[in-house]
């Protein structure tokens, strides 16, 4: 049974009051920090790649105010969900982190960042997009359909996580089974309240502005970004966009993949972030 299964959820309470709920796998090097997508809880990260980027470095995973387990109420922008990304750093006693965003936590460690380049070391967005870009202002119709309404269902998650592959939708669904395997210990499940304030910090960060845009180029810690070939929620364009605004950054897409390529291919991708995080 992967590790991360038996791994106990804790708590720590802020300076902003929040306690905030949060996993830990691993020991030494730089702590690695992981900031989850929209909607998703503890539970939702696959615990095969937890477990293989937990071989060699310690690796913290967090709630955000409001979502899951942890206190408060869920931020609708991404500069507070940076904030109180911060604030927990503190709480920890993290000054120096490699921080790891997918999705909407990609864009969250963007602008953690930007905004305490002393904090952060290096720097992996999955399925990322820059702020500000021209048509990122809210998801396709038919992404927001399947991840948006009150009540997803695995084929709805498998849809826009994983492409119509054969190769591809089996391996969504064996990381949805590892995802499930926990039985004792769960997170609380994320609510209403989180999708609705999430899917306004996302329409907030893809209203077009080229300014912010262009704040990119002030990133000057190393970055890897990737993203699968085929990511309907966030496509690839905006990985080879932020690549390019980034001074020093490494792009990868992934072949045959979607939204959910670090799942489907966990053992290629925690390779290619350890080589990346413990590079000269």
């Amino acid at each position: 049974m992967p590790a991360y299964v038996e791994t106990e959820t804790r708590t720590i309470t802020a300076a902003d009051g929040v306690s905030y709920a949060y996993r830990e796998e691993g020991s030494g090097g730089t702590p690695l920090v992981l900031l989850q997508h929209f909607r998703g809880n503890l539970d939702n990260w696959d615990p095969a790649l937890i477990d293989a980027l937990a071989t060699s470095r310690r690796v913290v995973m967090v709630d955000y105010a409001g979502v899951g387990g942890s206190s408060g109420t869920p931020a609708d922008t991404v500069e507070q969900m940076a904030r109180e990304t911060t604030a927990f750093l503190t709480a920890l006693g993290l000054d120096r982190i490699d921080l790891l965003g997918f999705s909407i936590g990609s864009f969250v460690a963007q602008r953690v960042a930007l905004d305490r380049p002393d904090l952060v070391r290096r720097l992996v967005l999955a399925s990322t997009a820059p702020e500000g870009a021209d048509d990122m202002h809210g998801w396709a119709p038919e992404v927001i359909g399947a991840i948006g309404t009150r009540q997803t269902s695995p084929e709805e998650y498998l849809s826009v996580f994983f492409t119509g592959s054969d190769a591809s939708t089996a391996a969504g669904e064996q990381a949805l089974g590892r995802m499930y395997s926990r039985k004792d210990g769960r997170d609380t499940p994320t609510d209403w309240a989180t999708r609705v304030a999430q899917y306004d910090a996302v329409v907030r960060w893809g209203t077009p502005d080229h300014a912010a845009l262009q704040r990119l180029s002030a990133i000057d810690m190393p970055v890897f970004v990737a993203n699968g070939d085929s990511d309907p929620m966030i496509r690839p364009r905006y990985t080879h966009l932020v690549g390019g605004l980034v001074p020093d950054a490494r792009v990868k897409i992934y072949p045959d993949a979607a939204h959910g390529f670090l799942f489907q291919h966990f053992s290629e991708f925690a390779r290619d972030v350890t080589t990346f995080l413990d590079a000269p």
